[in-house]
């Protein structure tokens, strides 16, 4: 889960949210709206990256991705196979982990 947040913080999170752009036209008394939302983006440089505040978006995105299941969070193209990804392994290492705890125990 380190590795996945510490992964996620370098490359998955985005800059900052993508901003709503809503744009409509009148036409008499019918107003027709639409809304559209870019996708996220990565625009910082190499050292701006690591900070608390990405490392602590990072720890919550797992934790709910692991958890949860879903984190509902706007990632990257990169940051979205990095979440599939952990979906996938940590269950799995964390129940290896707790087969290995129990086969301890039983001897």
């Amino acid at each position: 889960m380190s590795l996945t947040a510490l992964l996620l913080m370098v490359f998955g999170l985005p800059t900052r949210d993508p901003d709503l752009a809503t744009t409509g036209t009148l036409n008499g008394s019918e107003i027709s709206l639409h809304t559209s939302t870019p996708g996220p983006v990565l625009h910082e440089e190499w050292a701006q990256r690591w900070s608390w505040t990405r490392a602590e978006r990072a720890t919550h995105v797992v934790v709910n991705s692991v958890v949860f299941r879903s984190s509902r969070q706007n990632l990257t193209t990169i940051g979205t196979y990095i979440e599939m990804t952990s979906g996938l392994l940590e269950p799995t290492l964390l129940a290896l982990g707790a087969l290995a705890i129990r086969g301890r125990i039983k001897r």
